[in-house]
């Protein structure tokens, strides 16, 4: 799917020469004869990088590209016939990502635009990556249940099976390491029993309890060793 990007120029001779330009190179272009405008193509559809003259009737582009950042992560790429080291410094203190002076070249431009969409692609892979492995970190799921760390819950379905602080504590150790064999000793560490004096049959206890309450014995005993959870956790 091709990328779309909204011209944004006072000027019909440029929107057009721009439009028709990057067309051929496979983008998708919008135009826009000012702030108004910009705003209408924007509220009815997705656009990825919004080229955006300074000198623009009514509001101009630099206030523009401040009201746009502030709810938007588009690329925006500044378009003026200023020459000033200030316009620039204060076009990206303002939020945009690029600067380009007219009279400019369209290679030069394209390229601009290229590299631009390509950082913000990265951007968002790497935000993906990260809220997927946040997702994964936080959910573990097993045997048609779905545990959830940071709500402290267990899920079957639509159900929420309500557990103990121990309970949930010595469910989560057993699911982090599933099909391993678990001392008494190790489980009593991972429950906030371990800072009490109890006997050995605490765990054994606590366990009796997952086991009523889960409907079923994912829990094995290992004479002499400890505990096994007996079951798979998917990824």
């Amino acid at each position: 799917m091709s990328n779309t990007v909204l011209v944004v120029d006072d000027e019909a001779v440029i929107r057009a020469r721009l439009k028709g330009y990057f067309e051929r190179e496979g983008y998708r272009v919008l135009e826009a004869g000012d702030g108004e405008q910009m705003w209408q193509q924007l509220t009815k559809q997705h656009v990825d990088l919004v080229m955006l003259d300074i000198n623009l009737p009514g509001t101009d582009g630099l206030s523009l590209a401040r009201q746009l950042r502030s709810h938007s992560d588009v690329g925006i790429i500044l378009v003026t016939g200023r020459d000033e080291t200030i316009d620039k410094i204060v076009g990206l203190e303002m939020g945009a990502d690029d600067y380009v002076t007219k009279p400019f070249e369209l290679r030069e431009l394209l390229v601009r635009v290229k590299n631009l969409l390509w950082r913000i692609s990265l951007v968002k892979k790497s935000q993906q990556a990260v809220n997927q492995a946040e997702k994964s970190d936080d959910l573990i799921a097993f045997d048609q249940y779905l545990l959830e760390l940071n709500s402290r819950k267990l899920r079957r379905g639509d159900k929420v099976i309500k557990l103990t602080k121990a309970e949930f504590e010595l469910l989560t150790a057993f699911a982090l390491h599933p099909q391993q064999v678990l001392s008494r000793e190790y489980l009593m560490e991972q429950t906030s029993h371990r800072n009490e004096e109890v006997n050995d049959r605490t765990i054994d206890v606590i366990i009796r309890r997952l086991r009523n309450k889960l409907q079923t014995d994912l829990f094995v005993t290992v004479h002499g060793e400890g505990y096994l959870f007996a079951t798979k956790v998917d990824d």
